[in-house]
């Protein structure tokens, strides 16, 4: 017998193999077309015993085959009976059990086998495997932890064993898997059932689960169509209503069952629910519904396998009359009943005889229910053997398995400035909420590892206890806190968490669903760490606790939103041998606050104010951030790293320009008083004479804000009209401002440009465009010439101008080469430089705009500044092109006193000087910005930053600032004019400054 068992089982799995799983071979289930279930053509062995079997049948043996009855597996008198009655008299097509244990189900399912002429098809109610509902059988994860699993090989081979498991039990069709998708965070019956909020991976995930379940040889049923996601109530006690609209459905709720159908999913379960947008009439439940079960599912879809009902015992459709009838008129194929079965079959019976069920579609359900069994290896009678079932079910491999999937659905969120690992000889203590000892084994694996002092937390804390629990705690440099709860009970802790407003870093595990997370949002968005476990198995327990010291990975990703605290897909990887970071906390800034850069910076790429960025905050020297988001650009979707070079645009007065000058005077090369026309004679026979160095740092020379000094470069004959004005017509449609159009057709004048460089066109403008060195001189000759304003404060890009060619004048040598010699390579700033394409490719440079309007191009490794780049893209206002990290760099050397890395290369008194300085009239300082105090609003500085704060702004979508009250630099670059020079997004929701607010805040 066990012989002939064995190569029975082993006949059906290749029989199913090749039928069923045609199509989920591949890796990719979206790629599979062709139904994996139904016969091939030429299976004339399946027709022919369907045929002779279907021949055999009276009505009421094929009625019955449309029943898949539930009952308790228990093997006692009455039950065994009941088996016998419902195989024998009632002909059922299937059978469901309840809870009950292995061996039971396995000898009520052998009698059931051999008291029916027809096999039955053994159905299980199994999404997270025989453990929903049998004792002493492996424990898998539920499908909300399954979500978190980066590897779908994982979950495939999880389906593999659930299917081995289901084949040893004698079971044919798993009711799994569901792909609800959990947008309603308040759905009291789906929540942990489903993998998760985004369809795309509720879909990967599920099919991965069927690829593994009918490889394996069993049946796999999606569930609940149309979608049971998006509810607030229980189908088991009321009818849900799910009230999106169609294009709505389409894309969220009804995704993953259009993707499992062309994959070729074998089994679809209709659910009980209100859905007016897909059945008009709402009284109607989907599941008795023919225009949702035929006419969508079947017809629209295409779906050609077995349809089940969900339990006809629920309250939301049980109180409807006939309604067993009802749901085979809509196109189910088999109904889950529990009731009086007779009654049930009586009334399908008076249906047929009325007409109102015709033979053709009884036949038809009946054709198909007994192909899937002949597929399934039930044209022949199975038996189970009981002997040695439980040690079959239980092996070292499927435990092995179990926990392999429960380590790999640890999820780690935040981990804020690196606080993991955790470093075993900090001060730490462990704070507990739960049944005490019930995190047991994760505090003895954590104190193998460091020492804490333990705290339990009593379900009845008074005010003083938490107040005296909060003094105790702050002693501490860490605080874990460990939660054992039971999902919702967790609210009860919100109060007294947040009341303990603890200032050191707070790790949370969370030995519990993630629901546990929900009424705990306040005090999450406050933790430096967050790990979710899911449950609470002592080697998961340690594993978590290893996880903590990076002792072992941790690569989970979250698939829901947990509010606004993490989004979907977050899920910080922890690696063996990784080191922990610097924490705020330990510098006397707060971490809760500064991490919520984080969603401020992906908030502006979600709103395009910049295709990608870079961020970095300093304090004392140390890096507390350094973080970079997002791509080069919309179309260069390579990934912004630490090395890739931005163009900074106007941050280049301070940190090029002002610096250049600061050496000179630091070498007593030039004094603050000195007139500019001392060192450039264009200005000497000028109303510009008397221009003092300091008045051009201050931006109080009376020169104008800027000039076009483009516009002598352009033959004025090929301009039609103005060059720009504020709207389109067939002149001006080339856009270059947000109400602002260019002349489109103009040309440069002869000679000006010339497509390689040679000895008279050095000027490197754009790809194949050198202007000739002569036009330096035009420049010169417009700033000497223009207007001369009253002396107050005014920003100009000229005073910058003017100052780079008073270095250039001094130093006898282009301003880059003088700070490249002087500052920038000492310095070891290898990726800061102007002309960056002289060394570097633009593979290496973020593009800084599209379709330039001027150079007719994309900005990539050009400066975007029109002045600057006619100087040849070495000027004062603009033209340096870097990274956050070294600009960092050079705004820590002026907080450092001139100092860098143990060198000096400015004074003390020169760095203290040209800091702290400001202008009389104005918010400017001697080459830096500074808090605009009169007209905050205004301000490009936070209202937060302490007075002591200097810095700069480029409009290229980049800040750098420092403060040495409390020692912090911050540096944001981005490249907001890509693709659109016009983009004010970044501006307009003064992003730059909200998040150094943020690092002021954190700094209070």
């Amino acid at each position: 017998m066990k012989t002939k068992k064995v190569c029975k089982q082993t006949s059906v799995k290749r029989r199913i193999g090749s039928a069923l799983a045609a199509c989920l071979l591949g890796t990719n289930l979206l790629c599979a077309q062709q139904m994996i279930t139904l016969p091939q053509q030429e299976d004339a062995a399946c027709r022919q015993w369907v045929e002779a079997t279907l021949s055999r049948m009276n009505n009421k043996e094929k009625v019955g085959q449309m029943f898949v009855y539930t009952l308790s597996p228990k093997f006692d008198k009455d039950t065994k009976k009941k088996v016998q009655q419902l195989a024998k008299k009632y002909h059922v097509g299937g059978l469901l059990y309840s809870e009950g244990t292995v061996r039971d189900q396995a000898n009520l399912t052998n009698l059931a086998q051999s008291k029916s002429e027809i096999p039955l098809l053994i159905t299980f109610d199994g999404e997270w495997g025989l453990s929903m509902r049998l004792k002493d059988t492996p424990i898998f994860p539920k499908n909300s932890a399954l979500g978190c699993v980066p590897d779908n090989q994982l979950i495939e081979d999880y389906g593999r064993e659930v299917a081995r498991e289901f084949r040893e039990m004698g079971v044919q069709v798993n009711f799994a898997p569901t792909v609800d998708i959990a947008t309603n965070h308040k759905n009291p019956v789906i929540h942990v059932r489903s993998y998760g909020e985004d369809p795309k991976l509720v879909t990967q995930k599920a099919l991965a689960y069927s690829r593994g379940l009918e490889i394996g040889g069993v049946l796999s049923v999606v569930k609940h169509f149309p979608g049971h996601g998006d509810t607030s109530t229980d189908s088991h006690y009321v009818l849900p209503k799910v009230y999106n609209d169609r294009a709505r459905l389409d894309s969220v709720e009804l995704y993953p069952f259009n993707q499992a159908i062309k994959a070729g999913v074998s089994g679809v379960m209709v659910g009980h629910l209100q859905v007016p947008a897909l059945e008009p009439d709402e009284v109607t439940p989907s599941s008795l519904s023919r225009p949702i079960v035929t006419g969508l599912l079947k017809e629209e879809m295409g779906f050609k396998g077995i349809v089940f009902s969900d339990a006809m015992a629920m309250k939301g459709v049980s109180g409807i009359p006939n309604a067993t009838v009802k749901a085979l008129k809509a196109g189910i194929d088999m109904v889950l009943v529990r009731n009086d079965v007779e009654a049930l079959r009586d009334e399908v019976l008076a249906a047929m005889e009325s007409g109102e069920l015709t033979k053709e579609e009884v036949d038809a359900k009946c054709r198909k229910i007994l192909t899937y069994k002949y597929l399934l290896g039930l044209n022949i009678h199975p038996q189970i053997d009981v002997k040695g079932l439980e040690e079959r079910i239980n092996t070292p491999a499927a435990h092995e398995l179990t926990q392999k999937l429960r380590f790999s659905a640890v999820t780690v969120l935040g981990n804020y400035f690196h606080t993991l690992p955790l470093a075993a000889n900090e001060r730490m203590a462990i704070l507990s909420l739960g049944e005490p000892a019930a995190d047991k084994p994760f505090i003895d694996r954590f104190n193998s590892m460091a020492t804490a002092t333990h705290f339990q937390v009593s379900k009845e804390h008074t005010p003083a206890e938490c107040e005296e629990l909060a003094a105790k705690l702050r002693d501490y440099k860490r605080v874990v806190v460990s939660v054992t709860l039971k999902d919702w009970d967790a609210k009860n802790y919100a109060g007294f968490l947040d009341s303990l407003n603890l200032t050191m870093p707070v790790v949370y595990t969370v030995f519990t669903s993630y629901r546990a997370m929900f009424p705990l949002e306040n005090v999450l968005q406050k933790a430096s760490a967050v790990v979710l476990a899911h449950t609470q198995e002592a080697d998961l327990q340690e594993r978590v606790a290893d996880v903590l010291f990076a002792k072992a990975e941790a690569r989970g990703k979250l698939p829901f939103n947990l509010d606004w605290v993490f989004r979907i897909g977050a899920g910080s990887e922890v690696k063996p041998g990784m080191t922990a970071g610097l924490q705020p906390e330990d510098v006397g800034m707060k971490g809760y606050l500064l991490h919520r850069i984080d969603s401020l910076a992906r908030a502006g790429l979600s709103a395009g104010a910049y295709p990608g960025c870079q961020l970095l905050v300093l304090k004392g020297g140390q890096t507390l951030y350094n973080q970079c988001y997002g791509t080069y650009s919309d179309k260069d979707l390579r990934p912004v790293t630490a090395v890739s070079i931005y163009d900074v645009g106007g941050v280049t007065k301070s940190a090029a320009t002002t610096l250049a000058v600061m050496k000179l005077y630091d070498e007593g090369r030039l004094k603050l008083t000195d007139t500019a026309a001392q060192y450039l004679p264009w200005l000497r026979n000028t109303d510009k004479k008397n221009i003092t160095i300091r008045e051009l740092l201050l931006n109080e020379s009376g020169l104008l804000p800027h000039i076009r000094f483009f516009r002598e470069a352009i033959d004025d004959g090929t301009v039609t009209g103005p060059f720009t004005q504020g709207f389109v017509d067939e002149w001006h449609y080339t856009r270059m401002g947000q109400y602002t159009y260019a002349c489109s057709d103009f040309k440069f004048k002869k000679g000006l440009f010339t497509t390689a460089k040679d000895a008279t066109h050095t000027l490197h403008v754009g790809d194949d465009m050198w202007l000739a060195s002569s036009f330096k001189e035009n420049i010169q000759r417009s700033i000497a010439t223009s207007e001369t304003r009253v002396k107050r404060f005014v920003v100009s890009d000229l005073d910058y101008i003017v100052l780079q060619q008073v270095v250039e004048a001094i130093a006898q040598k282009p301003m880059n080469e003088f700070l490249a010699t002087e500052l920038y390579t000492p310095m070891g700033l290898t990726h800061t430089l102007f002309l960056p394409l002289d060394r570097y490719t633009k593979s290496d440079v973020v593009p800084t705009a599209a379709n330039d309007y001027l150079r007719r191009q994309d900005m990539c490794g050009y400066v975007l500044d029109e002045a600057a780049s006619f100087l040849g893209g070495v000027a004062g206002n603009a033209g340096l092109f870097s990274t956050a990290e070294e600009v960092g760099a050079i705004f820590q050397l002026l907080l450092n006193g001139g100092e860098w890395k143990g060198k000096r290369y400015l004074s003390e008194a020169t760095c203290r000087l040209f800091t702290t300085e400001k202008s009389a009239t104005g918010h400017y300082g001697l080459g830096f910005d500074k808090p605009n105090r009169v007209d905050p609003k205004a301000s490009y500085c936070a209202e937060s930053a302490p007075d002591t704060t200097f810095g700069e702004v480029g409009n290229t979508g980049s800040c750098a600032w420092a403060d040495p009250s409390t020692g912090i630099v911050y540096v944001f670059l981005s490249n907001r004019a890509c693709p659109n020079v016009w983009n004010a997004t970044l501006t307009d929701m003064k992003l730059a400054r909200k998040i150094q607010d943020i690092i002021c805040q954190s700094a209070q």
